[in-house]
């Protein structure tokens, strides 16, 4: 079963800002994360929780709730300000 994608608000107005080829990539990537939010090569723990996922030179944090089969994108921002 496939998990659904939620974006935040502020995470929504970071993925409108992105240029047409990499907005395509992200969602490329998030619709991978929704068959197995875990097994991609990219996916990554992170210590304060949630996890984040590498496209080129931008970082995608989120979260997932399992009891709701939900993956919230927390975040979505170029590598040198992600974990700001």
């Amino acid at each position: 079963m496939a998990y659904r994608i939620v974006f935040e608000p502020r995470a929504a107005k970071e993925f409108e800002a992105l240029d047409g080829q990499m907005r395509r990539r992200v969602l490329k990537a998030l619709q991978k994360l929704a068959t197995d939010p875990f097994s991609s090569a990219n996916v990554k723990a992170l210590h304060g929780g949630g996890y984040r996922i590498r496209v080129g030179d931008w970082r995608v944090l989120y979260s997932v709730q399992d009891d709701i089969l939900l993956i919230l994108v927390l975040k979505i921002a170029h590598r040198r300000e992600a974990y700001r």
